[in-house]
This record gives structure tokens, sequence and C-alpha cells, in this order.
């Protein structure tokens, strides 16, 4: 198994990328997302793969990628479509540098889910926001 690491471009919040997720899903099902690039080592990631957020500056949540397809951009020029399992799933959060593209991952180096039992504790009881700006500046 293999994931991806990708960075969420414009929105500001998961709460956002959920909502652009969304509108996207119903207007042209299945919910994907096109990269130019077409992974070589798709079979691993398609073996239990997820793609991983990096949304605000912080690596934030996953998603299940249920599918990769060839398919073509509105122009016609060939692109990858991530077919995507809707659901976001919250990681532990952690700074990401920008960088372009998507970044394959290894699974040792993926960040471990939140569970509910794990967000009902300690500083994960704190506001997404609040967390996000603590850790931005350095004391978290």
């Amino acid at each position: 198994m293999l994931h991806l690491i990708k960075l969420s471009v414009g929105p500001k919040d998961v709460g956002q990328l959920r909502e652009i997720q969304a509108r996207r899903a119903i207007a042209e099902p299945p919910l994907r997302h096109q990269t130019r690039m077409m992974p070589k080592r798709a079979a691993e990631i398609l073996a239990g793969g997820s793609i991983y957020w990096v949304v605000a500056g912080f690596l934030q949540v996953r998603q299940r990628i249920l599918d990769i397809r060839e398919e073509t951009w509105d122009d016609g020029s060939a692109c990858a479509g991530l077919v995507l399992d809707p659901v976001l799933v919250p990681v532990a959060a952690r700074p990401t540098k920008p960088f372009q593209g998507w970044r394959y991952l290894e699974p040792a180096a993926a960040p471990p889910d939140v569970t509910e039992s794990m967000a009902a504790e300690g500083i994960e009881a704190l506001p997404s926001g609040l967390r996000r700006e603590l850790q931005a500046l350095g004391l978290l």
C-alpha cells in the first residue's frame, strides 16, 4: 500500500474543502481530483491508499483513493482522475511546507487518524482554527 500527499489550494479550512467536494460530487460524479501526472505506482495506491490533504499549511485530512483512471482536461490533454471516497478522515495535524504537484507518502510516514475518543481529549478538543494558530506560533 502507498499513499499520496497533495496541497489543497483554495480552501482555508477542512470545512471549505468538504463543501467544494460536495458540490463537485453532485455536479460531476463520481467525486474525483484531476491531476496532470499519472502515478507510476498506481497499483500500490489502489491497494488501500489514501490522498492526504495539506490544508492551510497543515496536513489535516485524508480520503481513500477508490480508483485511478486516465481522463482528459477540457482542452483535450491527458490527465489522471483520482476517484475519491467522499469521507474526509481527520488525521493528527502537522505543519507541511509547500510543494508542487503530489508526492508519494509511505504508510510509515503517514500521520495517524484522529478517532472520536482522541478528538474529545486534550489539545484535540480545541477548535481547529485555534489549534492551527497555536501550531503556527510554535506553541503546540
